[in-house]
């Protein structure tokens, strides 16, 4: 097994600690089958993979530490985007940490950014979309504390009790379904992915997996979606899985 980057830097009061579905998107992407795919899928370029929803950059970080493992090649970029300020910030340090000690297989990593979803980003950019939604079921989604402002993220002795239930809640409180996060970004991807991209999405099994693949496939006849890997099950369902998402053009020529 690959090691898994150091988070212990993270502040977890007010960034998401990695758990099973962290660890479920490692191995999914240090996986054979999945390995496999992307070698093919990049054989001579330089692919972009942008995680949406950093967190504590645990799953961005393993990408860049282990690029030329997983795509065969180090020439890869890898970059992230969160919404929390603090999240950024711990991504920069995890994948700083991650790159020391895998000398001979990191890619290079562009920086993490604040943003909302593929907002930073140009259309058509990414090559490989990561995203692990905030997908649990809550009657709403989180209300941002009245005096919860900017300027309080760039002072990390600011942010109160509220304003850090509030970072945290975003990582998880998934509105309806726990999807109404995860239904904007797959809106966006027949935008933002790159003709030859593809993205790896977590979902629990609330958030109705089967009708999130056939809502993709109706894209139009190239799309397709593969379950890459899934985690346990109960009464019978999967409690998380890793859809892939991708293009198949040859297919439909």
């Amino acid at each position: 097994m690959l090691p898994t980057p150091d988070t212990s830097h993270v502040p977890y009061e007010r960034v998401y600690e990695p758990a099973e579905d962290s660890y479920l998107l490692l191995d999914t992407l240090s996986s054979e089958t999945e390995k496999t795919f992307l070698h093919e899928a990049f054989p001579d370029a330089a692919p972009l993979v942008v995680e949406v929803g950093t967190g504590s950059g645990v799953v961005i970080s393993f990408v860049h530490a282990h690029a030329k493992t997983i795509f065969g090649s180090s020439q890869v970029l890898t970059a992230g985007v969160d919404m929390n300020a603090f999240a950024c910030r711990a991504t920069v340090a995890t994948a700083a940490k991650a790159q020391l000690d895998n000398p001979d297989s990191y890619g290079m990593y562009l920086g993490s950014c604040m943003g909302d979803l593929t907002a930073p980003w140009r259309d058509g950019a990414i090559d490989v979309l990561i995203f692990n939604p905030p997908y649990v079921p809550t009657p709403e989604m989180p209300a941002r504390p009245e005096a919860f402002t900017a300027d309080d993220l760039a002072d990390a002795a600011k942010p109160s009790f509220d304003d850090d239930s509030y970072l945290l809640a975003l990582s998880y409180a998934g509105g309806r379904d726990g999807m109404e996060t995860t239904d904007r970004l797959v809106e966006s991807l027949p935008r933002i992915l790159s003709r030859r991209g593809c993205a790896y999405l977590l979902l629990c099994a609330q958030n109705k997996p089967d009708e999130v693949r056939r809502r993709i496939e109706g894209f139009g006849p190239e799309w397709r979606t593969l379950m890459a890997r899934s985690s346990g099950k109960q009464a019978g369902w999967e409690k998380l899985q890793v859809v892939r998402i991708w293009r198949d053009f040859a297919a439909v020529e």
